[in-house]
């Protein structure tokens, strides 16, 4: 009898064991998804810490297939489960094409347009009165840096003899890449004095734009291929191109020899105004509403901003820069402009496309 009981106790005890893990643990069936993202996320999703998160808690595994922001929302996209681009434009060209497939999107994370140039650019440009310095971050002047471009100035005209043909300013492709995308955005918003921008003014500022891309040629569908770009072939390929903040953070934690080596020649430049980068994740099927969950869960929130450098603005956790230990990250981004609507900046896309750029 004692052994029964005994027998009896501990089929109790187990079953009360499971039930607390059960019901204290994490019992999500699992799913795998996937999704198209920007290449400047890749560090977010191969993040290690991030992904165990994601596997312990939300019973997620995500497949990723990298591609320019407008490119993903414009084409046909399959079985996909998620899209990840970088600007709240792409979800609006989305919502014009494809509202019937949106089930939820969200905004976990941001990161302003930048630009990245090099020590002896920026002195000629300070010298010239573009750029400036406050509080250790350099900013440009975006309607004088304009000006020069437009006037089609060559690089030995503001002093810099190393440097050949004219000042320009690379940035992705703006048809398929959001960072090129919102570059001609700003551009446009900067050659309308700010002001929003309507049809009666378009062909204006797009025969200005127009000029400018047509001297620029081929044009990278990735912005973090650009960056690797403008960090292999030094100034004098790449003087100053457009960029996410968040890649100078990833890049010198991920190659903190070789940030040894460069970072006194780098710099980073902070447009006047500029514009945010707002990273939208679009759910395409149920599943992918999980990965919504995860990447507002708090602990990643944390994580992105402190290893990946995405600025999250959640309540709680602080955004300070000076804990990567990079000189120019500004502690606020504030002068920031709004980009020119979405049927505004289709019909910039659709003139760049006919026109054909990079020819």
């Amino acid at each position: 009898m004692n052994g029964k009981i005994i027998g009896l106790l501990i089929i109790v005890a187990a079953i009360g064991i499971g039930l607390y893990f059960y019901f204290s643990g994490n019992h999500l069936p699992e799913v795998t998804i996937e999704g198209y993202i920007g290449g400047e996320k890749i560090g977010v999703f191969e993040n290690e810490k991030v992904q165990k998160i994601f596997k312990n808690d939300y019973s997620l595994h995500v497949d990723y297939v990298k591609a320019g922001s407008i490119e993903m929302v414009q084409e046909n996209t399959g079985e996909m489960d998620f899209l990840f681009p970088s600007s709240q434009i792409a979800l609006e060209i989305f919502k014009e094409t494809q509202a019937n497939r949106l089930l939820k999107s969200s905004n976990p994370f941001n990161s302003p347009i930048v630009l990245y140039s090099w020590d002896i650019v920026v002195e000629a440009l300070e010298k010239e009165g573009i750029v400036f310095q406050q509080d250790g971050v350099y900013y440009a002047d975006m309607e004088k840096l304009l000006e020069v471009v437009e006037a089609e100035k060559s690089w030995k005209e503001i002093g810099i003899n190393e440097l050949y043909g004219k000042i320009s300013i690379v940035s992705t492709d703006p048809t398929k890449s959001n960072s090129g995308n919102q570059f001609v955005g700003l551009l446009a918003k900067i050659m309308n004095d700010g002001n929003g921008i309507g049809y009666e003014n378009l062909d204006r500022v797009l025969e200005r734009l127009l000029k400018i891309y047509k001297r620029l040629g081929y044009l990278e569908y990735s912005s973090g291929d650009l960056f690797t770009l403008y960090l292999r072939t030094g100034v004098g390929a790449k003087p100053i191109i457009v960029g996410y903040e968040n890649q100078l953070i990833e890049f010198k934690r991920d190659n903190p020899e070789i940030w040894d080596q460069v970072k006194s020649k780098i710099r980073i430049i902070y447009p006047v105004p500029t514009v945010w980068s707002s990273h939208i994740i679009i759910a395409l099927k149920e599943e992918a509403n999980r990965l919504i969950d995860a990447f507002n869960d708090e602990r990643v929130q944390e994580i992105i901003w402190e290893d990946n450098g995405f600025r999250t603005g959640l309540t709680g956790i602080i955004n300070d820069p000076i804990q990567f230990g990079i000189e120019g990250i500004a502690a606020q981004v504030q002068q920031v402009i709004p980009m020119p609507t979405a049927d505004i900046m289709t019909k910039i896309i659709e003139t760049f496309e006919k026109q054909d750029t990079s020819k």
